[in-house]
């Protein structure tokens, strides 16, 4: 018996770090659903959580509403949009952590790139890095005044959350800013950014070091501002050969980790298409590794132990499908991963635009029910959160 009080007793003080704990200046409403930041410390959880990457997007009519009157970036850049579409995932589809309506991109535009989001193409730089006078033209970024706009955004979704579920931060991986900054635009190849790796990769170093200062500050920003946790998005890991990943890519993620580590605040970080690195990810620093979809969540589970909790990793086109088999294929992930604490479940990648709405409420209310029965020797020891 004894046991179990202290055990209860342990649980009871790390939610109480996520709810009283608090940046100066924010005011911060004790979460009423802490479930996700439980699992992120695989601590115990009746259910598990869920919430989906690019959740507040043109999947949702309401998103698209607000859309067909402003632009993306104004979107990002006025905190009152910001905030109305962040919310939206939550009061709509029910998930169980917010994340930040903003872009990876805005660093590299902070540090003095001109940035523009062209239809039907994408993100686009206009004037791509191309030499060293380029990167040095790159200014120190300080996100307290560069990117305001983010910071106050986070505090007024702080207020509109209202406790209700956490808050993501995020921010691009070094590498992956690196390859739009010097490819000017999403590329099939890549050759830009390779070609400056192979053949000045002392310049390419030089610009991931001033990007790596870039993002920790940023993220570090983020944090004071009153977010929850971070997810750090490489999403063009895969790209690199096992070598060039370590060198160019992972390195410079463990840096950042390092600088931002604050053990109340969990650290997610989904390198996409990184199968040959488990091990290596999972000594980043970071508290959990989101898993893209062609990997088997109960393999890595299995190769990792309780190095990291897991998030994932559902193929976001299974959405296409009847709601049978949509439930099906998320029974699966379960099963997968098992019984006990420790997963976020989430998509292997965003949520396709064209989506329908309802497909993705069916797979949060499955979810929440279905993943009960995995967690019923936690709901021996641990107190039941309101969610």
């Amino acid at each position: 018996m004894i046991a179990v009080d202290s055990y209860a007793l342990l649980l009871l003080l790390s939610i109480l770090k996520y709810t009283i704990g608090k940046p100066k200046g924010v005011t911060v409403a004790k979460l009423q659903n802490d479930l996700f930041l439980r699992a992120c410390k695989r601590l115990p959880v009746e259910r598990t959580p869920i919430w989906i990457m690019r959740q507040a997007g043109r999947y949702l009519p309401e998103y698209r509403a607000v859309r067909q009157r402003y632009d993306f970036l104004t979107m990002c850049k006025t905190p009152e949009l910001a905030t109305e579409v962040t919310l939206q995932p939550i009061d709509l589809i029910g998930v169980d952590a917010a994340i930040i309506f903003s872009d990876i991109l805005v660093i590299p535009e902070a540090m003095g790139m001109q940035f523009e989001m062209h239809e039907g193409i994408g993100p686009v730089f206009p004037h791509p890095i191309r030499s060293g006078n380029d990167a040095d033209k790159l200014k120190k970024l300080d996100p307290t005044v560069d990117l305001k706009y983010v910071m106050d955004a986070v505090a007024l979704t702080k207020k509109g959350l209202s406790g209700r579920v956490p808050l993501i931060g995020f921010s691009g991986s070094p590498w992956t800013l690196l390859s739009y900054m010097v490819e000017g635009q999403g590329s099939k190849t890549f050759s830009k950014v390779k070609f400056l790796i192979y053949n000045d990769p002392k310049l390419a170093h030089r610009l991931l070091d001033k990007i790596a200062d870039a993002a920790t500050a940023y993220l570090s920003a983020l944090i004071e501002a009153g977010v929850n946790a971070v997810q750090i998005f490489d999403t063009w890991a895969g790209i690199l050969s096992q070598d060039d990943f370590e060198e160019f890519s992972l390195g410079y993620i463990r840096k950042i980790i390092s600088r931002i580590k604050k053990k109340e605040i969990p650290v997610i970080l989904f390198a996409k298409g990184v199968h040959y690195q488990l091990n290596r990810l999972a000594g980043s620093g970071a508290d959990v590794l989101g898993l893209d979809w062609t990997m088997n969540i109960g393999e890595v589970r299995k190769e990792l132990g309780d190095k990291v909790s897991l998030q994932g990793n559902l193929d976001p086109a299974v959405l296409y499908a009847g709601h049978e088999k949509i439930k099906s294929e998320a029974k699966k992930i379960l099963q997968a991963f098992g019984k006990g604490s420790g997963h976020i479940f989430n998509l292997g990648h965003g949520i396709p635009p064209d989506v329908r709405p309802e497909s993705l409420k069916i797979l949060v209310d499955f979810i929440k029910e279905e993943s009960v029965s995995y967690h019923m020797d936690d709901n021996q020891h641990g107190e039941k959160s309101r969610v």
